[in-house]
């Protein structure tokens, strides 16, 4: 069975459909921001002011592209630990914000406010981030450029790899892939193990 390809325009109306362990092609355009910038983008939503982008349908991705190398649109790029963006999202969910792309669980609030907003929390490969490069046709800096890799950038991708960990219905991978280990019999771990 292939994964589905969808592109991030469609990604709020089809977030209802997918479901946590499926693996999806994503291609369009997404926006990297991690601590430094969400930081930035709550300063200006707290004056009352603009973000740097559309934030309804818009798709963010948590991670800071190293300098492009010649002959690439952009250097490594794999994705940051997304908890320590746990603070910002609700918010950002609450205005519309269809995706994120990460690694790593999230906390309650955040998930509660994926189900309220029918969005999806998706997992990149963490640690390949030459790799994801690869997806990344595009990018320009858009917000904040004093941040270095923590600016805004607007990177359009195509087939980037990534797995649903939380679902519009709060169904958490990690939450349940814990349960389904804990619930493995000790004999049947230890021999997977090879012990």
């Amino acid at each position: 069975m292939g994964m589905k390809k969808m592109r991030t325009e469609q990604l709020a109306e089809c977030a209802g459909r997918l479901r946590t362990s499926e693996s999806i092609l994503l291609s369009g355009v997404v926006y990297t921001a991690r601590d430094a910038a969400h930081k930035r983008m709550m300063q200006l939503l707290d004056a009352g002011q603009p973000l740097p982008f559309a934030i309804r349908g818009a798709v963010i991705y948590y991670a800071g592209p190293t300098p492009t190398p010649p002959g690439l649109a952009v250097g490594s790029c794999g994705p940051t630990t997304s908890g320590r963006m746990d603070v910002y999202a609700p918010r950002l969910l609450d205005l519309g914000l269809a995706g994120m792309i990460g690694k790593g669980e999230r906390d309650g609030a955040v998930v509660d406010a994926i189900v309220r907003n029918r969005a999806v929390y998706l997992c990149a490969l963490g640690g390949a981030g030459a790799l994801a490069c690869r997806c990344i046709k595009s990018l320009e800096v858009i917000a904040f450029e004093e941040l270095g890799c923590e600016s805004v950038k607007r990177l359009v991708i195509e087939d980037f790899p990534l797995v649903v960990a939380v679902d519009s219905r709060g169904e958490d991978i990690f939450k349940t892939g814990r349960m389904q280990y804990q619930r493995k019999p000790e004999s049947s771990i230890h021999s997977n193990l090879g012990i």
